[in-house]
């Protein structure tokens, strides 16, 4: 049964890893699937396509710069068993190589998707040093941090996404409640952001418009935006 789209990969492999007491979170920093689980020194990466192929390569080559615990995940095609991208004792053998975990997902028609490690990231037993100030593995772990939960669908593209930016962002703007103006100090008292300021300065989206100094107001952008992200907001309370 091929796959139309990568999202589809996406909930198996979520279930699979959460049953192994991982945090999963979706679309952070440009990676697909990113874990966190108390017990070990990195975070789980994974990149997620329909068939292998060179761009999936090196994407987990890349993601290699961020953490030695990384997976490529595709679709288990039988359909086209013996097409050169389902050749998976060779593909296995080079993931091993590299360093790489592979994982294959066979999604069947009437039954539940069967998720399979073919081989495992080498992940290193040496001491993590923790991540400099500033990295981009830092602002991975940190960007991790800020999300109240798992929002997006791994291996979407051409959908906004749900960042600790745009959350924030949305506590803002639920902290406006029924008043019409307030001001920065005021909504970062009630909202708990500490950058209430400056978000509504840069108003990145478009959801505040200063209407006096040091007072704001929502946009109808804004109000729209605490509807389109209800499930969000709920979920911060």
């Amino acid at each position: 049964m091929a796959v139309q789209r990568e999202t589809e990969l996406y909930l198996p492999i979520k279930q699979f890893f959460t049953a192994q007491g991982y945090d999963i979170k979706s679309e952070v920093k440009h990676c697909d699937l990113v874990g966190i689980r108390e017990q070990d020194q990195e975070p789980l990466i994974i990149e997620i396509k329909k068939t292998f192929n060179i761009a999936l390569l090196l994407q987990g080559i890349e993601r290699l710069k961020l953490s030695s615990n990384v997976y490529l995940a595709v679709e288990k095609n039988r359909a086209k068993k013996g097409a050169h991208n389902q050749r998976w004792s060779e593909i296995t053998e080079l993931c091993h190589r590299l360093g790489l975990g592979l994982i294959v997902v066979t999604l069947y028609k009437t039954k539940s998707p069967f998720v399979e490690i073919l081989c495992s990231p080498a992940i290193s037993s040496k001491p993590v040093r923790p991540a400099r100030r500033g990295s981009r593995k830092q602002r991975l772990l940190q960007e991790i941090a800020e999300r109240s939960g798992d929002y997006n669908l791994g291996g979407s593209t051409g959908t906004p996404l749900i960042t600790a930016y745009r959350e924030k962002a949305l506590r803002i703007a639920s902290a406006f409640g029924t008043d019409l103006y307030l001001s920065p100090r005021i909504l970062r008292e009630r909202s708990g952001v500490g950058t209430t300021a400056t978000i509504m300065q840069r108003n990145h989206y478009g959801w505040f418009e200063r209407v006096a100094r040091g007072s704001y107001q929502l946009t109808p952008a804004g109000k729209l935006a605490l509807e389109q992200y209800a499930h969000v907001v709920e979920n911060q309370k």
